[in-house]
């Protein structure tokens, strides 16, 4: 993989306790949407621990003029730098990596699943598809908590609204305890709430993105419904 020099652009809190970093585009980075880069703190080198790198889903799609990342912000030692360091600040990015990208069949539905900050990967590839006008089918179920918690939120309802090949499908886990007015679908992502959405959807391809319980639940209701493995592809997101 190549490293390449960059800048720190500017942040915003996208979500409660969830921050975007944006970042200068180094000439001559290309990816594809759902990729990730590993972000190399000022002053570390390339195999320094991971106090001083971490890996992140590029959040921006590739036509987009800036790189940005996002993530929970825990209390680490890699996010209290990285939330400190002033604008302008330069960092090194390693990549990009990672093969959680769309088919090439954009005859074949995706339907992308999501869990908290699980998200990243697929707003990429949401708006390559809105740019470029895709005529792929997206589905997208979006699990969180409360709808405070739930970044891009926003974005991705207006999507919803202006696009006839994308539908978001949102839901809430505790949204008996939230700040943000919520009239939307409650309780977790399962086998029936997947069964209900998909069901006219012709051979679609499963994406699968968020914390590791989540993750694995999901993979194995997908298994117990019966879809081919072949069919389904996941990402683990530790420590976000």
């Amino acid at each position: 993989m190549s490293i390449y020099e960059s800048r720190l652009q500017g942040r915003e809190e996208v979500a409660t306790r969830t921050l975007a970093f944006h970042l200068r585009k180094p000439a001559g980075f290309a990816f594809e949407p759902g990729q990730a880069i590993d972000l190399v703190l000022p002053g570390a080198t390339p195999a320094e621990s991971q106090d001083a790198r971490h890996t992140f889903s590029i959040v921006s799609a590739p036509f987009e003029t800036e790189l940005v990342v996002a993530t929970r912000m825990r209390d680490s030692v890699f996010k209290r730098t990285l939330k400190g360091l002033p604008i302008g600040s330069p960092l090194a990015l390693e990549g990009p990596f990672g093969s959680l990208t769309l088919h090439r069949d954009r005859g074949r539905p995706a339907v992308l699943i999501a869990g908290g900050i699980g998200i990243t990967p697929f707003i990429s590839m949401l708006r390559q598809a809105a740019h470029e006008r895709w005529p792929q089918r997206l589905l997208l179920l979006y699990s969180n908590r409360r709808p405070e918690d739930a970044a891009f939120l926003d974005e991705l309802q207006e999507l919803d609204r202006r696009s006839e090949a994308f539908r978001l499908v949102a839901t809430m886990t505790q949204a008996g305890d939230i700040r943000v007015p919520w009239e939307g679908r409650t309780g977790p992502i399962d086998a029936r709430l997947i069964g209900d959405v998909v069901a006219g959807l012709p051979a679609p391809v499963y994406y699968v993105a968020g914390p590791p319980g989540l993750v694995e639940s999901i993979c194995d209701s997908l298994s117990d419904a019966g879809i081919d493995g072949d069919d389904v592809r996941s990402e683990d997101f530790f420590g976000y």
